[in-house]
């Protein structure tokens, strides 16, 4: 059994067979997908989705590249779409300046309006960081300690906050964060393997880092593993990662299975 814990479903790339898609996951040993939106229509379409297929579950939130677009009444929607009962998650949240669609001020505080979003619901939070990894742990920590009681169980027991999805940094980054009660998930160019002058950051990571805060991804339609990079990603190709993951820890494919799906299940309340 898998969990794809990051795939955006809602994108047109899928219309033509989208019913072939989730029969081909199935077939995969997929049985949750979470479906993140990137900004309010998306959101909208990943609730729908997740009303109409059991195996979707949604996240809703702005996109750092759509922070522009996120003004006072879209992101109340955010917070009223975040009570849906298949809404386990805010996101897809945070920061990116590689390509600066929004305003790098505007991201950070649409960024860290969506947290107090989360906290405000209890919900955990999927985070998008690309070039911005030191604002980003920046605007997470600061929030943390603003709301110390964000993502505590009734009985009082901490749950995790959230996951940095396509995990942008080292192996000390991902101790830190897990330290802060957050999963890393891994995509496919963990599958990539590394060039001479460019070592892949993400084997690194995978191969220090304990299977029990790792997270399985496609980020469909992107990111596609070997044998299949550079077509559209899906969630059918969690295993190809799975199996890479396995290698670099020394386990199982159905281990690593196992212990990511009792992640999501830990963060997104998915799963059984």
């Amino acid at each position: 059994m898998f969990v794809d814990s990051h795939a955006h479903l809602f994108f047109k790339d899928f219309h033509s067979d989208f019913d072939d898609v989730i029969n081909r996951a199935r077939d995969a040993g997929v049985r949750y997908i979470i479906n993140p939106g990137t900004d309010i229509e998306t959101s909208r379409e990943s609730v729908a989705l997740a009303e109409k297929y059991d195996l979707i579950y949604a996240c809703v939130g702005f996109h750092p590249h759509d922070a522009a677009k996120a003004n006072d009444h879209a992101l109340e929607e955010i917070e009223v779409l975040s009570r849906h009962p298949k809404v386990v998650g805010i996101g897809e949240i945070g920061l990116d300046y590689h390509y600066n669609f929004s305003e790098p001020e505007q991201q950070q505080d649409i960024f860290a309006r969506q947290i107090e979003i989360a906290q405000r619901r209890n919900l955990p939070i999927v985070i998008h960081s690309r070039e911005a990894e030191h604002d980003t742990l920046r605007i997470v920590e600061e929030k943390m300690k603003r709301v110390p009681s964000w993502r505590t169980l009734p009985d009082g027991r901490p749950a995790p906050k959230g996951v940095f999805h396509c995990f942008p940094g080292d192996s000390a980054m991902a101790q830190m964060v897990i330290d802060w009660g957050f999963f890393i998930s891994i995509p496919g160019p963990v599958t990539f393997g590394s060039k001479p002058n460019k070592p892949n950051s993400m084997v690194e990571v995978v191969s220090k880092i304990p299977i029990e805060h790792i997270l399985l991804e496609t980020d469909s339609p992107y990111l596609a593993p070997a044998p299949n990079r550079g077509k559209r990603n899906e969630p059918s190709n969690i295993p190809h990662i799975a199996r890479k993951i396995a290698e670099l820890q020394g386990r199982s494919v159905e281990e690593v299975g196992r212990v990511s799906s009792s992640g999501v299940k830990k963060l997104f309340g998915v799963g059984t």
